[in-house]
This record gives C-alpha cells, structure tokens and sequence, in this order.
C-alpha cells in the first residue's frame, strides 16, 4: 500500500473542504489531518482556529496540482482589488513565482496575473527551470548541526535517553519536496552518525538504568 505523505498544510476547514471535494470529483484517494489550535485551550477546549492536512500518494502530487490550477484559473478575474497580493512590489511578486511550494496555487496564479497587468513579460521557461532547480536545493541535505552531534554522542554514552532519541531523528528524518518525493533529511555521514548515537544508546541506557536503580542485581 502506497505511503501518503503531506501535500499541502495549515489549510483552514474552508479550504481543506474545498480541496477534499475536488478529490472526490476525480476519485484521488487522501487523508485529512485536523490540528487543534493552541488557541484552543486558552478558550477551554473549544476549537477556534483549527488547522488541516491534506496528505496524498505521492504518485498525485502533480495530477492533483494541475487540477487545483485548472479550478483556480476560472475565479482569478473575480478577485477583489483589496486583496494583499496586489500590494506587493514587482520583486515581491516574482519571489512568489520561485517559490509556489511557499505560497500554493493560487497566489501563484494571482501573482502572474498581477505582473500581467502591470505590463510585465513573464518567461515561464525561466520560471519552470527555476522552479526545479528550487527543488534540487530543497532535496540537498540540512546543514550539519554539529551541536547536537555532539550532544548526541555525549548523552548516548552516558546512558541518556535523550541521545537516542537525536541518533533516531537523524538517521530516519525524512523530508517531503513539492513534487511528492521523499528525501532523507540529512547527509549520509550525519546519518551515520545518528545510527550510531541510536546504537551506543540502545547499549548503555539498560546498563545505566540497572545501574541506577536496580544495584542489588550486581550485588552492591
């Protein structure tokens, strides 16, 4: 079975509604995700801005952002001239172009409107080609945080459930590009070093625990 993996996040109810009817239409499976707001419990419990989820197979992501494309398009002459987008400078405008990922389809049909009508010329081949070397950049590996490798290694040593836990992060963390594509979050060599923090831990934390509480198995 197809792993789903997120699409699109912090969507309100409105928005999720929408997107999730549209699936329906064309049959495409998804998950929705709710999150409560942490607003929620200042207003006891209550839900006051909760959040959604839209998670996908991977095999959708596309398909299922030319869809949202093709339903937006036909509402953008509609969009009233209060709207911020219309705010924004030239060089605001041609960021959103750079990042879709960060703004969703409709800003991003918006947005080439906009430049439109203010007389602009918009190279949708620079664009494109742009866009994926964006997705290359997004599926390099996170900065090493030597930190935290250092803090690692420290608290997997001494038998700390904390550098198990970094070891197991850094090793399995995954993240999601635009496209649908699952990438390992870190470089291999910070992978290995989570796999070896993981290890390390998985040995010494028993010892410590027996050491801790439980002397008289070792006859102190």
């Amino acid at each position: 079975m197809s792993e789903f993996l997120p699409f699109r996040k912090s969507l309100t109810k409105e928005q999720a509604e929408s997107l999730t009817e549209l699936l329906g239409v064309y049959n495409i499976e998804y998950e929705l995700i709710k999150f409560k707001s942490s607003l929620d419990t200042n207003f006891g419990g209550g839900e006051v801005f909760p959040k959604y989820e839209i998670h996908l197979q991977s095999k959708d992501f596309e398909k299922v952002a030319s869809l949202i494309t093709a339903s937006v398009q036909d509402n953008l002459e509609s969009i009233p001239k209060d709207h911020y987008l219309f705010d924004f400078t030239n060089h605001e405008l041609y960021d959103i172009l750079l990042k879709p990922d960060e703004w969703g389809e409709f800003d991003y049909l918006l947005t080439q409107k906009i430049l439109k009508d203010r007389g602009e010329t918009i190279n949708l081949e620079l664009i494109n080609s742009l866009r994926r070397q964006r997705i290359d950049d997004l599926s390099k590996p996170e900065q090493s945080q030597k930190i935290w490798i250092y803090t690692g290694y420290f608290t997997s040593v001494f038998g700390g459930l904390l550098g198990v836990f970094i070891g197991w992060y850094m090793w399995k963390a995954t993240k999601v590009l635009p496209n649908g594509e699952k990438v390992s979050t870190y470089s291999e060599s910070d992978r290995k070093h989570g796999r070896n923090m993981l290890i390390i831990g998985s040995i010494t934390f028993p010892i410590a625990f027996i050491l801790r509480f439980s002397p008289e198995l070792l006859g102190m």
